[in-house]
């Protein structure tokens, strides 16, 4: 009998389910048949639909344009009309805001003088001095080399290890993961710490006492009077063998790409000593325990690496430095430059090893008197022909070009990029501008429009409106291509 009344329930179960099934089913067919017919009648959004479509309309496409011969070698020597070349000067000079404390050099690529006004005059050059050092420093020293940033491992027993971090010169260095994209961060501090705890751990060691060895450049790191032009560590910081940034100190929410920066935040007093301490950091996010704060202290000889990270090549911080007119950077291949030739590791060092590579390089330092490598400190004199002589050696074949290439393009990239006054012309100049209080100058290379090429060189000193002689030379410069 329980059997029985228990298979009725199963039975009454299994059909009411049936039911129910059949039910659902036919309502979702309901409602899938009615929402299609909605979406054909377009009563209910979808992609259905009974109206016409339009076919969509496109712009005609841009006729390409076939390419040319590919340009040869540059004539150097093809001559510059000198009367011309001359009213660009005679244009300049009538303009009331230049006065008459100025030079201008106008030559051809071989260093024929085209036109010219108090060419060896000394003057104040700002920061077209960096120039001079890039030459000089480009024909030295390899600049499709980098620099290393690396840890090494000392141990005795019983005591906690200690980790040394020694820098070669990167004041580039990027706090996070190395940046294979830009010139400044390319090599991260992060990727050395990540490197650094693997060696460290491979090792059994999980606890440091950090060290920096930050003895690449000797005291003083300051030009002697390079403090006047430089009002809270603004514009230099001291020349170091490692930095973050360049020591930038940005401020919250100062968003920029770490290549393409205009303003200028405070410089850290303590470059090493900060990259030190974010390495540190970033040792820490890996598990690795520093002990105690970091220290400076020279490394001791034949310790191996355990790890580097390498810079941008110098021929692209050199483009950094003359883009940005990075007067630090500019100090440092002066000293870089100082220790490749056995002069002192000093700022004075610097100054003299730029001048014996010029001299050697046969360009006029008559006059030239170098207060520092960047042209901001005060003292600092040259003459436009000196000015005009290093660029066209920059345009020779050899490591010197690369003092050339890295120059601001006008129109495009660099200090420069606003001073354009014909865009008809963009590309065809690449120039070193120079600033300060009442100075504003120029020099660069510049590709003719009617073929061939030209240096040129315009220093003003105590302009009646430094304003107004800034657009002047923007003018002046513009004119150059049309020669």
């Amino acid at each position: 009998m329980g059997a029985r009344v228990e298979l009725s329930r199963q039975r009454r179960t299994s059909t009411g389910r049936a039911i129910r099934v059949a039910v659902s089913s036919a309502l979702t067919v309901l409602l899938v048949v009615g929402y299609a017919v909605g979406d054909i009648t377009d009563v209910s959004p979808g992609v259905l639909t009974l109206r016409n479509v339009s076919n969509p309309a496109y712009a005609a496409p841009l006729a390409a344009r076939s390419a040319t011969t590919i340009a040869g070698t540059a004539d150097r020597s093809k001559s510059i009309d000198a009367a011309a070349a001359q009213q660009l000067i005679d244009t300049f000079a009538a303009d009331p805001s230049v006065g008459t404390d100025f030079s201008i050099v106008i030559a051809t690529a071989d260093g024929e003088v085209a036109a010219s006004h108090e060419p060896d005059t000394q003057r104040e050059p700002a920061s077209t001095m960096k120039t001079l050092t890039s030459l000089a420093a480009a024909s030295v020293l390899d600049m499709g080399s980098t620099l290393a940033t690396g840890t090494y491992l000392a141990q005795a027993d019983g005591q906690t290890a200690t980790l040394y971090l020694k820098g070669s010169g990167d004041m580039l260095l990027g706090s996070g993961d190395s940046d294979p994209n830009h010139v400044n961060g390319r090599a991260g501090l992060g990727t050395l710490a990540k490197s650094t705890a693997t060696a460290l751990r491979q090792r059994g060691i999980t606890s440091v006492a950090l060290r920096y060895d930050d003895t690449l450049f000797a005291d003083p790191r300051y030009p002697a009077t390079i403090a006047q032009n430089n009002p809270d560590n603004m514009y230099y910081t001291a020349v170091s063998s490692m930095a973050v940034d360049g020591g930038r100190q940005w401020t919250a929410g100062q968003q920029h790409d770490p290549d393409l920066f205009t303003s200028y935040p405070l410089l850290s007093t303590t470059p090493a000593a900060d990259a030190a301490t974010t390495f540190a950091q970033r040792l820490a996010e890996q598990g690795i325990t520093v002990s105690g704060s970091p220290a400076a202290a020279s490394m001791p000889s034949g310790l191996g690496a355990l790890a580097t990270v390498q810079s941008a090549t110098l021929a692209e911080i050199m483009a950094f430095t003359l883009r940005h007119s990075d007067n630090t950077l500019a100090e440092e291949f002066g000293r870089l430059l100082a220790n490749a030739t056995g002069n002192e590791n000093s700022p004075t060092g610097a100054t003299t090893a730029v001048r014996q590579e010029l001299d050697k390089l046969g360009v006029s330092t008559s006059g030239l008197v170098m207060a520092d490598c960047s042209g901001l400190s005060d003292g600092s004199r040259l003459t436009a022909t000196t000015l005009v002589q290093v660029q066209e050696r920059n345009l020779r074949v050899g490591g010197a070009v690369a003092a050339a290439e890295g120059l601001s393009i006008p129109g495009l990239v660099g200090t420069a990029k606003s001073r354009l006054t014909d865009q008809t012309v963009a590309g065809q100049l690449r120039v070193k501008t120079g600033s300060l209080e009442n100075v504003t100058s120029m020099a660069g290379n510049v590709s003719r429009t009617n073929g061939g090429l030209l240096s040129f060189a315009v220093i003003v000193n105590n302009p009646a409106n430094l304003y107004s002689a800034r657009i002047a030379i923007n003018k002046f410069m513009s004119a150059l291509a049309g020669l």
